[in-house]
């Protein structure tokens, strides 16, 4: 792939006005004083790595392109299986970059490179539902581990026999909204029961929420006075999920009913900086999904574009298969996927919403 051409990927992005970016982060980390602002320095540090990333993707896909132009040509020369051989290697080679760089490319939202906040709600039904809840945080923390991000919990509250009631938690790591969005949204379970005596077959309904965990460029508008701050003794739900301490918070916003609440830390002002970060993206999801909703009104969508659409079944019984209904991506492994193996229904998700953007 010539320079010149792989410099024209259809303005996806300009790779000139990337280095010229990446010069100008060195150079503002070069500067006297960067270290004043410790929060400052590290967002230009996380956005000069994120720069060089893609310039450095984008570099390998040009010689895995180059390498195979050669190995066409030496075996046009030779004609023998070796070189025959040599090609195959540097076209899966070209594959596996290509495969890579698409992802970039996909990832390429405003705030895909932020952390992500997940909250999982178990719906009416009880234990079964509860246990639900349980067991996608279990798949969650399990595909977290596989990529080498790190979970943190925020607030989490044991079910009444089983499963838990609510668990937010904060998944750190490059991409990590960029890659959870694709689970916002209602997941469905259908299996035999295991707290049902009779045997019978059961439905079970999880809201997942995702937002991005937002940093300081991006401002929030919020009034000391509309805030209601209560404290409380942690009970300690959860077992080693948190830690028991006397200082757990909870902020209401008054104007929209919006409350969360924060007790995994260790000391009140903690609790209280980790929910105040919480109602920042809760807020700002809030504004998002308000500019949706009045775009959709004014183009005359009327699809449901809220959190509560039915996104995914997970089935067991009577046949084993999970299903994403805005893709149509569909496997059969179910529990593969509750076990963490997220990344082909995330990568589907990542294809077809690029397709509106």
């Amino acid at each position: 792939m010539p320079r010149t051409k792989s410099r024209a990927l259809g303005g996806l992005f300009d790779l000139d006005e990337l280095e010229e970016s990446i010069a100008d982060y060195e150079h503002q980390m070069s500067a006297p004083g960067f270290w004043d602002d410790n929060t400052q320095a590290q967002q230009i540090i996380n956005q000069s790595n994120d720069a060089k990333s893609v310039f450095n993707d984008f570099t390998q896909l040009e010689i895995a392109a180059e390498n195979v132009a050669i190995a066409l040509e030496m075996y046009e020369e030779l004609e023998d299986e070796d070189a025959l051989q040599e090609a195959v290697a540097e076209a899966q080679s070209l594959k596996e970059h290509l495969e890579a760089f698409e992802l970039t490319l996909l990832l390429s939202g405003e705030h895909d490179g932020l952390d992500a906040v997940v909250e999982i709600h178990p719906g009416a039904g009880g234990t079964e539902s509860q246990d639900w809840a349980s067991i996608l945080y279990r798949m969650y923390r399990r595909w977290v581990e596989q990529h080498g991000f790190s979970l943190e919990v925020i607030d989490y509250h044991d079910g009444d026999e089983a499963g838990l009631k609510s668990v937010t938690f904060e998944v750190k790591g490059r991409n990590a909204y960029g890659l959870l969005k694709s689970e916002r949204g209602i997941h469905r379970l259908v299996r035999i029961s295991p707290f049902d005596s009779n045997n019978r077959r059961h439905t079970s309904f999880v809201s997942v929420e995702i937002m991005p965990m937002i940093d300081d460029t991006i401002e929030v508008d919020i009034n000391p006075e509309d805030l209601r701050i209560d404290t409380y003794r942690s009970s300690g739900a959860g077992g080693q999920h948190v830690n028991v301490t006397d200082s757990a918070v909870r902020i209401t916003h008054e104007p929209t009913g919006i409350v969360v609440q924060s007790q995994s830390q260790r000391s009140q002002l903690q609790n209280r900086e980790t929910a105040m970060n919480l109602l920042r993206a809760r807020l700002y999801q809030k504004e998002e999904e308000d500019r949706q909703k009045e775009l959709a009104a004014i183009q005359g969508d009327q699809s449901d574009i809220g959190w509560g659409s039915q996104i995914r079944s997970y089935v067991f019984h009577p046949y084993a298969m999970v299903k994403d209904h805005r893709t149509d991506y569909e496997v059969g492994n179910a529990q593969g996927v509750v076990d963490g193996d997220l990344d082909s229904f995330i990568d589907a998700y990542l294809k077809w919403s690029l397709k509106d953007r």
